[in-house]
């Protein structure tokens, strides 16, 4: 008669767990095991990949405020905005002075909140999608663990932009279009604001994102969602905010 395994052998079976450093490199090299290990127990290390990425964008800021200044990116800004051709020169003045000073702040506040908002948003949009239209039953907490580590190419994506601030000469660094991953990068400066969010999204970090994501969700319920039923969740959740977001681009340009 079979002897029944022990909990000590079971354990010893089991694989270890990995930490959040192994994670996000499984995520990168090995994203099914590493997804495997995450949605059972994603814990609190989800919180890592995205203080990398606000870190990496605050030097960003910095960096380029050192090697571009403000001055010459929000006279770029003003020289494709046709209400400021309304503008007397008096006035332009002025406006440019103001924005040269907010520019920074601005800048700031967005790098300290949106690493922690935005993923926040997308954790909560695709957990409904999953839930409500496949029975997924994942919670936030694994949601959210899924969405932060499926957004370390995100942080390979910073570090290649602060490696161009210092290579690229200064006059042809665009902070919009840092890194030439999107369409947008290769629009004229010219091409319609609706069109030039589009382009934004149709990029090259974002489609392995939401490919690792669809990994994720598969990974945290594979009995109710195949990589392609997530997929195909992930993409109609991204192709409605894309809209959205062009739609407002558009209305307000």
């Amino acid at each position: 008669m079979a002897t029944p395994p022990n909990s000590e052998s079971q354990a010893a079976a089991a694989p270890a767990p990995m930490g959040a450093i192994g994670r996000m490199t499984g995520v990168i090299f090995n994203p099914r095991p590493a997804f495997e290990d995450i949605a059972p127990r994603p814990g609190w290390d989800w919180l890592l990949p995205l203080v990398i990425m606000g870190l990496l964008s605050v030097a960003v800021v910095a960096i380029f405020g050192q090697r571009v200044g403000w001055r010459t990116f929000m006279e770029r800004q003003f020289a494709n905005n046709p209400r400021i051709e309304q503008l007397t020169p008096a006035q332009r003045d002025r406006a440019l002075d103001r924005a040269v000073k907010l520019a920074p702040i601005v800048a700031y506040i967005e790098v300290a909140i949106f690493p922690f908002l935005i993923p926040s948003v997308v954790a909560a949009m695709l957990l409904g999608g999953m839930n409500l239209m496949a029975g997924a039953r994942i919670n936030f907490k694994t949601s959210m663990a899924i969405v932060s580590y499926s957004w370390t190419p995100f942080i390979i994506s910073g570090l290649i932009g602060i490696l161009l601030l210092f290579i690229k000469p200064p006059d042809t660094i665009e902070l919009e279009h840092l890194v030439a991953s999107n369409v947008a990068a290769f629009l004229p400066d010219d091409a319609p604001k609706w069109l030039e969010s589009l382009g934004m999204s149709i990029d090259f970090f974002s489609f392995w994102v939401i490919a690792l994501q669809a990994i994720g969700f598969s990974a945290a319920s594979p009995k109710k969602l195949t990589f392609g039923k997530s997929l195909a969740i992930i993409l109609l959740v991204w192709a409605i905010y894309v809209l959205f977001k062009s739609g407002l681009a558009g209305a307000f340009s």
